[in-house]
Protein backbone atom coordinates (compact mmCIF):
# COMPACT_ATOMS: atom_id res chain seq x y z
CA UNK A 1 0.00 0.00 0.00
CA UNK A 2 1.31 3.32 -1.17
CA UNK A 3 2.25 6.30 1.24
CA UNK A 4 -0.78 8.53 -0.73
CA UNK A 5 -3.25 5.41 0.47
CA UNK A 6 -2.03 5.57 3.79
CA UNK A 7 -2.80 8.81 4.11
CA UNK A 8 -5.99 8.71 1.78
CA UNK A 9 -7.09 5.91 4.58
CA UNK A 10 -6.14 7.55 8.11
CA UNK A 11 -8.23 11.17 6.62
CA UNK A 12 -10.84 9.25 5.59
CA UNK A 13 -11.47 7.18 9.15
CA UNK A 14 -11.04 10.92 11.06
CA UNK A 15 -13.35 12.99 8.82
CA UNK A 16 -15.87 10.08 9.83
CA UNK A 17 -15.46 11.12 13.48
CA UNK A 18 -15.45 14.58 13.02
CA UNK A 19 -18.99 14.07 11.23
CA UNK A 20 -20.21 11.86 13.68
CA UNK A 21 -19.08 14.43 16.38
CA UNK A 22 -20.80 17.70 14.63
CA UNK A 23 -22.35 16.55 11.65
CA UNK A 24 -23.00 20.76 10.55
CA UNK A 25 -19.38 20.86 9.60
CA UNK A 26 -18.81 22.20 6.04
CA UNK A 27 -17.04 20.49 3.31
CA UNK A 28 -14.72 24.37 3.38
CA UNK A 29 -14.22 23.76 7.42
CA UNK A 30 -13.25 20.07 6.61
CA UNK A 31 -11.47 21.03 4.06
CA UNK A 32 -9.27 23.67 6.18
CA UNK A 33 -8.65 21.66 9.06
CA UNK A 34 -7.71 18.73 7.20
CA UNK A 35 -5.28 20.84 4.26
CA UNK A 36 -6.84 19.36 1.67
CA UNK A 37 -9.16 20.68 -0.81
CA UNK A 38 -13.22 20.99 -0.78
CA UNK A 39 -12.86 18.45 -3.78
CA UNK A 40 -11.01 16.32 -2.09
CA UNK A 41 -13.49 15.97 0.99
CA UNK A 42 -15.94 15.92 -1.26
CA UNK A 43 -14.44 12.55 -2.73
CA UNK A 44 -13.63 11.36 0.17
CA UNK A 45 -16.68 11.81 1.30
CA UNK A 46 -18.47 9.79 -1.61
CA UNK A 47 -16.21 7.44 -0.68
CA UNK A 48 -17.59 6.63 2.87
CA UNK A 49 -21.48 7.63 1.74
CA UNK A 50 -21.53 10.53 3.96
CA UNK A 51 -24.22 12.97 2.48
CA UNK A 52 -23.88 16.53 1.84
CA UNK A 53 -24.51 18.95 4.98
CA UNK A 54 -27.85 19.84 3.70
CA UNK A 55 -29.07 16.44 3.58
CA UNK A 56 -27.01 15.26 6.76
CA UNK A 57 -29.36 18.86 8.40
CA UNK A 58 -32.74 17.81 6.97
CA UNK A 59 -32.09 14.01 8.50
CA UNK A 60 -31.39 15.01 11.75
CA UNK A 61 -34.06 17.97 11.85
CA UNK A 62 -36.90 15.23 10.58
CA UNK A 63 -36.24 12.71 13.40
CA UNK A 64 -36.64 16.01 16.41
CA UNK A 65 -40.22 17.35 14.64
CA UNK A 66 -41.77 14.46 15.65
CA UNK A 67 -41.27 15.34 19.57
CA UNK A 68 -42.33 18.84 19.05
CA UNK A 69 -45.59 19.75 20.99
CA UNK A 70 -45.95 23.49 21.49
CA UNK A 71 -45.10 24.13 17.87
CA UNK A 72 -45.85 22.88 14.49
CA UNK A 73 -42.32 21.96 12.13
CA UNK A 74 -43.33 25.14 9.56
CA UNK A 75 -43.76 27.54 13.01
CA UNK A 76 -40.33 26.93 14.23
CA UNK A 77 -37.51 28.90 12.94
CA UNK A 78 -34.48 26.97 11.67
CA UNK A 79 -33.71 23.14 11.76
CA UNK A 80 -34.20 21.40 14.80
CA UNK A 81 -31.03 19.76 15.59
CA UNK A 82 -32.19 18.40 18.99
CA UNK A 83 -34.68 18.43 21.24
CA UNK A 84 -35.53 16.90 25.10
CA UNK A 85 -38.53 18.43 26.33
CA UNK A 86 -38.34 20.11 29.36
CA UNK A 87 -34.70 20.26 29.17
CA UNK A 88 -33.11 21.39 26.11
CA UNK A 89 -32.62 22.19 22.26
CA UNK A 90 -30.62 22.91 19.41
CA UNK A 91 -31.10 24.67 15.87
CA UNK A 92 -29.60 25.75 13.59
CA UNK A 93 -30.48 28.85 10.65
CA UNK A 94 -28.61 29.37 7.38
CA UNK A 95 -29.06 32.92 6.97
CA UNK A 96 -28.86 34.47 3.25
CA UNK A 97 -29.27 38.21 1.41
CA UNK A 98 -32.98 38.29 2.24
CA UNK A 99 -32.96 38.30 5.68
CA UNK A 100 -30.38 41.63 5.64
CA UNK A 101 -30.46 45.27 5.65
CA UNK A 102 -29.32 45.73 1.42
CA UNK A 103 -26.66 48.49 2.55
CA UNK A 104 -25.09 46.58 5.13
CA UNK A 105 -25.61 43.12 4.68
CA UNK A 106 -25.91 42.80 8.64
CA UNK A 107 -28.86 40.36 9.47
CA UNK A 108 -32.27 42.02 10.74
CA UNK A 109 -32.95 41.55 14.33
CA UNK A 110 -36.22 39.82 13.88
CA UNK A 111 -34.97 37.02 12.32
CA UNK A 112 -32.39 35.80 14.92
CA UNK A 113 -34.71 36.89 17.67
CA UNK A 114 -37.44 34.30 16.12
CA UNK A 115 -34.61 31.75 16.17
CA UNK A 116 -34.41 32.55 19.66
CA UNK A 117 -38.12 32.44 20.62
CA UNK A 118 -38.98 29.68 18.68
CA UNK A 119 -36.67 27.23 19.80
CA UNK A 120 -37.51 28.46 23.65
CA UNK A 121 -41.25 28.01 23.28
CA UNK A 122 -40.24 24.48 21.54
CA UNK A 123 -38.27 23.06 24.63
CA UNK A 124 -40.53 23.52 27.55
CA UNK A 125 -42.96 20.67 28.04
CA UNK A 126 -46.48 22.25 27.03
CA UNK A 127 -48.88 22.15 24.30
CA UNK A 128 -49.63 26.04 24.40
CA UNK A 129 -46.87 28.75 25.32
CA UNK A 130 -46.53 31.99 25.29
CA UNK A 131 -43.26 34.32 25.61
CA UNK A 132 -44.58 36.44 29.23
CA UNK A 133 -41.07 38.43 29.32
CA UNK A 134 -37.79 38.79 27.22
CA UNK A 135 -34.57 39.66 28.04
CA UNK A 136 -32.30 40.35 25.10
CA UNK A 137 -29.31 41.46 24.03
CA UNK A 138 -27.20 41.73 20.70
CA UNK A 139 -23.50 41.19 21.09
CA UNK A 140 -22.31 41.43 17.69
CA UNK A 141 -23.60 42.16 14.11
CA UNK A 142 -24.50 38.58 12.19
CA UNK A 143 -23.93 39.23 8.43
CA UNK A 144 -25.78 37.32 5.66
CA UNK A 145 -24.78 34.08 4.59
CA UNK A 146 -23.71 32.64 8.14
CA UNK A 147 -24.27 29.82 9.58
CA UNK A 148 -26.23 30.17 13.25
CA UNK A 149 -26.53 27.71 16.34
CA UNK A 150 -29.13 28.43 18.79
CA UNK A 151 -28.94 26.56 22.23
CA UNK A 152 -31.93 26.64 24.59
CA UNK A 153 -31.82 25.41 28.35
CA UNK A 154 -34.62 25.23 30.57
CA UNK A 155 -33.47 26.92 33.79
CA UNK A 156 -36.32 26.64 35.83
CA UNK A 157 -40.25 25.50 36.19
CA UNK A 158 -42.37 27.70 38.84
CA UNK A 159 -45.83 26.57 38.11
CA UNK A 160 -46.95 27.60 34.64
CA UNK A 161 -43.95 29.68 34.09
CA UNK A 162 -41.14 28.36 32.40
CA UNK A 163 -37.47 30.29 32.45
CA UNK A 164 -35.55 29.31 29.17
CA UNK A 165 -31.94 30.67 28.12
CA UNK A 166 -30.65 30.91 24.99
CA UNK A 167 -27.41 31.38 23.68
CA UNK A 168 -26.67 31.94 19.67
CA UNK A 169 -23.53 31.05 18.37
CA UNK A 170 -21.83 31.74 15.00
CA UNK A 171 -18.47 29.97 14.69
CA UNK A 172 -18.71 29.49 18.61
CA UNK A 173 -18.26 33.02 19.40
CA UNK A 174 -21.69 34.40 21.06
CA UNK A 175 -23.90 36.71 19.03
CA UNK A 176 -26.94 36.72 20.53
CA UNK A 177 -28.22 35.58 24.20
CA UNK A 178 -31.81 35.88 25.81
CA UNK A 179 -33.58 34.95 29.00
CA UNK A 180 -37.66 34.33 28.45
CA UNK A 181 -40.35 33.84 30.88
CA UNK A 182 -42.79 31.56 29.26
CA UNK A 183 -46.41 31.12 30.48
CA UNK A 184 -48.12 27.33 29.50
CA UNK A 185 -51.57 28.10 29.07
CA UNK A 186 -53.02 25.08 29.94
CA UNK A 187 -51.49 25.33 33.51
CA UNK A 188 -52.65 28.34 33.85
CA UNK A 189 -56.35 27.02 32.84
CA UNK A 190 -56.13 24.25 34.97
CA UNK A 191 -55.52 25.95 38.37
Amino acid sequence: MSRTSLLKKERQKVLLEKIKSDPFLTDEELAESFSVSVPTIRLDRLELGIPELRERVKNVAEKNYSKLKSLQSKELVGELLDISLGKSGISILETDEGMAFQKTRIVRGHFIYSLAESLAIAVIDAQVALVGVANIKYKTPVYAGTKLIAKAEVREVRGSKFIVWVKILEKQVEVFRGKFILVSLEKVEKK
